[in-house]
This record gives C-alpha cells, structure tokens and sequence, in this order.
C-alpha cells in the first residue's frame, strides 16, 4: 500500500508542474486574452488541495509515516 501511495503522489506533482507550466506557456505565448491561464492555475490550485487532502487522509490512516529526526 505504502508504494501505490507514493506513485500517486508522485503522479499529483508531475501532474500539478504540468499545470504550472502550462500556465507560464499560455503567460508567455497567449495575446489574445483567454482565460486558459486562470484555467491552468485553478488546476494547479485544484490538484494542491486534493494532494495535501490525499496526504493527510494517507497519514491519518497510517499509509505513510514521516520519518524520524535522528
């Protein structure tokens, strides 16, 4: 269980750069004035929020432990 976490983990960061990224691409590239940037960082927003919920439910559960400071 405590592998399949941390890919879906992984996968919620690759997935939330993408977004922020792309945001930057359509800051840089869009003239036109859409929206798509208010849309790539509400994803960004969006995806944040469910992976921090995902870290606490997994915590709470006891799917992943921190580690110790020794």
């Amino acid at each position: 269980m405590t592998i399949f976490i941390k890919i879906i983990i992984v996968l919620f960061l690759i997935a939330i750069f993408f977004s922020l990224g792309s945001a930057l691409y359509f800051l840089i590239h869009d003239k036109s004035g859409s929206t798509r940037i208010v849309k790539a960082l509400t994803w960004r927003i969006g995806l944040s929020l469910l992976l921090f919920a995902l870290l606490l439910v997994a915590f709470t559960l006891g799917w992943i432990t921190p580690h110790s400071i020794t």
